[in-house]
């Protein structure tokens, strides 16, 4: 089989290993690194995954795209050392599941791709005799999985920028409370902001001496891990081979979603995915009429990890069927839309509906959803209203936090506060350390300059 390469979709980077892609985070060229072809698996593999464990998967996907580079052995031990918690699939009624994605350290489903993209990024610079500097945003759970993913490296320092004012009090706490070679930075602004930032210091050739590396999911390395969970849900709910599923993923960045269309490239029978957005409506806007036009400032809404007015992840998106979009969401070459649209469906969920299903799923199912859960199953809902319900056809809506991260809105709506998962015992106890900058890129260049080099 070809090696596979990594390149651009700006179509104006050379081909990169996936080591490089993974060190790089963004091209070169501002694009984002894309397998130049995608593996496959054949129905018989997929339906002997049902006899093995998450880790045993993870290491069948990944390793499809890693063989060349990365030993079966030492790809084995990494995923083993990733993978040591449960991946919860709970039913909700007939055969529609919500898969809990909640039970990690961070007890968010970022765990997935920040643990396995910590242990490939010690591989690579261990080799190398590299160091890093990790700039990454974070709209809410991102940056608390990167910041415990590689806590206490020695050949990694992580800084993280997220908007003050878009943030749980928990979801702050489990980034600064850290220390070591972990800097948190608060902006008074969006993620939009913080995202802007990140990828200008990218392109900043002053910035060069510093190594700079990317951890959100514009890096790759945070994509493939996140195709597991989709063959892993499907092994454990499908019998029947060729047998199709329905996704559900609320989705904000969109690197969820891209890890479970890839899934599908790769050959996983799929016959939807359902993309849930929050008020941030320019996905299913732009799947609907053909028309991309970013939202700005992204609306606020209480699924705060959603609050993004044009997703990184949508330039991948867009190549995987045909079309060419630049960093700043402008489609240079139209994508396949009826191709797309066979494969994709989307719906924008309000804050008041995400209000209105955590109750129902809660009195009628006894599912406990936080707002991010509450749009993927909203979502759902309304794709059963509008094509009907199969009983036969199974369903998986993706729980992407657990509840507890949002405690002031289980409160207020269904009158009690969640049980803290272990990874969230004693937070509120710990002293916080972080810095207040500017949205400004001058001064966040100097900030890097004086700390870093």
């Amino acid at each position: 089989m070809t090696t596979i390469k990594y390149g651009s979709t700006n179509l104006k980077a050379p081909k990169v290993s996936f080591g490089e892609a993974l060190l790089k985070g963004l091209a070169p060229d501002r694009g984002l690194f894309m397998p130049d072809n995608i593996p496959q698996f054949s129905s018989e593999e997929i339906i002997a995954m049902s006899s093995k464990t998450y880790p045993e998967i993870a290491f069948e996907v990944l390793y499809k795209y890693l063989k060349d580079e990365i030993g079966g052995d030492e790809l084995k031990a990494m995923v083993d050392d990733a993978y040591d918690f449960d991946v919860p699939l709970e039913n909700g009624y007939e055969k529609k599941y919500v898969m809990r994605l909640d039970q990690g350290p961070t007890a968010s489903f970022k765990d997935f791709a920040a643990r396995m993209m910590g242990r490939l990024m010690q591989y690579y610079l261990k080799k190398q005799g590299r160091r890093l500097l990790i700039l990454t945003a974070t709209s809410g759970d991102t940056g608390s999985a990167i910041a415990n993913a590689f806590y206490g490296l020695d050949n990694i320092k992580v800084v993280v920028l997220f908007p003050e004012k878009e943030v749980t009090n928990r979801q702050r706490k489990q980034m600064t409370t850290l220390g070591k070679n972990v800097q948190i930075l608060s902006l008074d602004g969006k993620f939009d902001d913080c995202q802007a930032l990140v990828k200008e210091a990218f392109s900043d050739p002053d910035l060069d001496y510093l190594d700079l590396s990317s951890a959100n999911s514009i890096n790759i390395g945070r994509l493939l891990p996140q195709s597991v969970y989709y063959f892993y849900s499907y092994s454990r709910l499908v019998k029947n081979a060729g047998e199709k599923i329905v996704f559900s993923v609320p989705s904000g960045n969109f690197g969820d979603m891209m890890g479970g269309v890839l899934a599908m490239k790769m050959g996983l029978p799929v016959k939807k995915f359902i993309i849930a957005t929050n008020e941030n409506d320019e996905f299913p806007v732009y799947i609907k009429t053909g028309n991309y036009k970013i939202i700005v400032p992204s609306k606020n809404c209480i699924s705060s990890a959603m609050n993004v007015g044009h997703p990184s992840n949508m330039s991948r998106l867009v190549s995987l069927y045909g079309g060419v979009m630049n960093e700043k969401g402008e489609i240079l070459q139209p994508a396949d839309m009826d191709k797309m649209r066979d494969d994709i469906w989307s719906v924008s969920v309000t804050d008041k509906r995400t209000k209105e299903t955590i109750i129902e799923a809660w009195k009628e199912h006894e599912l406990l959803l936080e707002p991010h859960g509450s749009v993927g199953w909203a979502g759902l809902m309304d794709y059963i209203k509008e094509y009907g319900n199969e009983p036969s056809q199974v369903y998986v809506s993706l729980e992407t936090a657990h509840p507890a991260k949002f405690p002031e809105q289980i409160v207020e709506l269904l009158g009690f506060d969640p049980k803290l998962p272990p990874s969230l015992e004693g937070i509120e106890e710990k002293e916080e350390q972080y810095d207040t900058i500017d949205t400004n890129y001058t001064d966040f260049k100097a900030y890097l300059q004086k700390n870093y080099n």
